[in-house]
């Protein structure tokens, strides 16, 4: 599998240079590409389980924002 392109400008020279990663960059990408998705699951989950409970009460987020204010 290749790696994904980057691109370089360089303002001065107006150049364009479209290199792939190198294999320090693509292990940085990964990691956080991994983090990204941990950090959206969380979130996620953080959500639902917030949804669940205002149907248990049977509120709307609106009013249970109105409620914390």
């Amino acid at each position: 599998m290749s790696r994904p392109m980057i691109r370089i400008h360089d303002s001065e020279k107006d150049q364009i240079i479209d290199r792939e990663m190198s294999v320090a960059e693509f292990k940085i990408y990964e990691a956080t590409d991994e983090a990204n998705l941990l950090k959206e699951a969380k979130a996620e989950a953080k959500a639902a389980q917030r949804q669940a409970i205002l149907n248990k009460l049977g509120l709307t987020a609106d009013e249970a924002q109105l409620l914390i204010l």
